[in-house]
């Protein structure tokens, strides 16, 4: 017999994968009471999807009987018109600049996700890449399941498969996430996917916590959230497929630094840390790494 909506896979150490135990649209609509679900999707630059990703969450996912209240896009300064294709298809989009008017500049996904909560008005806080190509709604309400059924989760994560025919993914994960979290935060390694650009939130939990703003964003969110709450206020559920437009390799060691000095600064060695970290290419040219943080929002006055 399968497990019962809200129980967690007791094979796994302090987190488990959340099971549901009917659809998850119908159990999003009988939980959800008055409760407020936003998706928000930080965008930067993804005018080729981003317009088709909104209209078909308009369609399948808000208006009557829908499970999302809210539909915003943070364009992080984009430059090919995402915000315009976004909100054609009928987003709230919010130019990061608005943002940063007010709180300060700041830079980096994490910025944008920080920013995107700020806005938000959801109980519940849903977040998703703008690049997606094998979007499913379905994926929302099961992110959102959890957080309505169960008031001791505070994050779900998403759990899904890479295809390798098409030059499958999650290299920063197994290469550099994973075996640190291994070593530093083994509770936390037996995630599917920690770097998940597919997860969501209980607001007023992720208000107490800080945002790294750049690349270590998701990892330090795992970590901060485990280490204040305890590794039970996360889960993760299935959403089967996903498929994304993939970066070359080496735009991708920037990413794997900044994930890996998020880690690390985290640590009793990483607060020894340089503050001005950077990664060294091949040939001597050297990039910062963005390990800057936006305050939990609990702070602001």
């Amino acid at each position: 017999m399968a497990p019962a909506a809200g129980m967690l896979n007791a094979g796994m150490v302090g987190i488990g994968t959340f099971r549901l135990d009917r659809p998850a649209l119908d159990l999003v609509r009988a939980a959800k009471g008055d409760q407020i679900v936003s998706l928000c999707i930080p965008c930067r630059n993804e005018a080729p999807t981003i317009g088709r990703l909104v209209g078909l969450i308009r369609r399948e996912l808000m208006g009557p009987g829908g499970v999302v209240d809210e539909l915003i896009v943070i364009d992080d300064a984009s430059t090919d018109g995402t915000g315009w294709e976004a909100a054609q298809a009928g987003a709230r989009v919010v130019p990061i600049g608005d943002v940063h008017a007010v709180h300060g500049p700041g830079r980096g996904k994490g910025n944008a996700l920080w920013a995107s909560l700020l806005v938000s008005l959801g109980d519940v806080v849903v977040w998703c890449d703008g690049d997606l190509t094998s979007f499913e709604p379905d994926w929302i309400p099961r992110l959102a399941a959890p957080l309505l059924v169960d008031p001791g989760i505070g994050l779900v994560k998403a759990s899904y498969r890479r295809p390798t025919d098409t030059g499958g993914g999650g290299r920063t994960t197994e290469l550099v996430a994973r075996p640190l979290l291994s070593l530093y935060y083994p509770e936390l390694a037996r995630l599917d996917q920690p770097l998940a650009g597919e997860y969501a939130v209980r607001a007023a939990t992720a208000a107490e916590i800080p945002f790294v703003q750049g690349w270590g964003v998701e990892i330090a969110m795992l970590i901060d959230m485990a280490e204040r709450f305890g590794p039970q206020v996360i889960t993760q559920v299935d959403l089967g497929l996903r498929e994304h437009r993939h970066h070359p390799l080496e735009a991708l060691s920037l990413q794997a630094a900044e994930v890996m000095a998020t880690v690390l600064a985290r640590t009793a060695e990483g607060k020894l840390l340089d503050e001005d970290l950077r990664l060294t290419r091949a040939g001597g040219a050297t990039l910062p790494l963005n390990l800057a943080q936006r305050p939990p929002l609990v702070d602001l006055e």
